[in-house]
């Protein structure tokens, strides 16, 4: 059994946020397999399903995005995963364009205070994570309002590929194939002219 977990912040205002790409993304593979994510449990909006042929658990915590360890570890101490080989973490990162993707095996929290969370949570920092890139802060701008800010039109159609790149990706780690996906879309793209 695997959890995906995409990380976001739980209350309407910050539906459609760069911070809750964790979120849209779940709900993307929820749309494709139709996982309802309903259920409340473990501090989440939970889903079970099966995805290229695995039992999975679909995870939105509920909790803020800096405290997404506590329903993570909660999550993964019920279902009894391994959580270096059946956990994704899904999340945003601004040290990537918009709409791209970085799959890592393992890393450090690279300055997101959900993950430094839940690898504090874990005692580890080596699971699974597909980083998707919501841009650059602007020169000026104060993080948490970039962050918690929406995507114009012309970004938002980056991010619907990147959100489709994500749910393929997420497929190919589920079937074993990591290297696969990260040698897909760790590449970056070159910048429109």
């Amino acid at each position: 059994m695997f959890i995906i977990a995409g990380l976001g912040n739980p209350d309407r205002q910050y539906e459609g946020t760069r911070h809750n790409v964790g979120f849209d993304v779940i709900d993307r593979l929820s749309d494709k397999y139709n996982i309802p994510v309903d259920a409340r449990k473990h501090r989440a909006l939970v889903g079970k399903g099966v995805i290229e042929g695995q039992k999975v658990i679909l995870a939105k915590p509920q909790t803020y995005m800096n405290l997404s360890g506590e329903s993570i570890r909660s999550l993964v101490d019920y279902y009894k995963i391994d959580e270096e080989h059946e956990l994704i973490v899904i999340y945003d990162d601004i040290n990537l364009g918009v709409g791209q993707l970085r799959i890592r095996e393992k890393g450090s929290a690279g300055g997101h205070n959900g993950i430094k969370n839940i690898i504090a949570h874990l005692g580890t920092q080596v699971f699974p994570r597909i980083r998707v890139g919501v841009g650059e802060k602007p020169a000026r701008y104060d993080l948490a309002d970039y962050v918690l800010g929406h995507f114009s039109k012309a970004e938002q159609e980056l991010m619907d590929e990147g959100y489709d790149h994500a749910v393929r990706a997420a497929g190919m780690i589920l079937s074993g194939r990591i290297g696969d996906a990260m040698s897909e879309f760790n590449r970056r793209k070159k910048a429109e002219p």
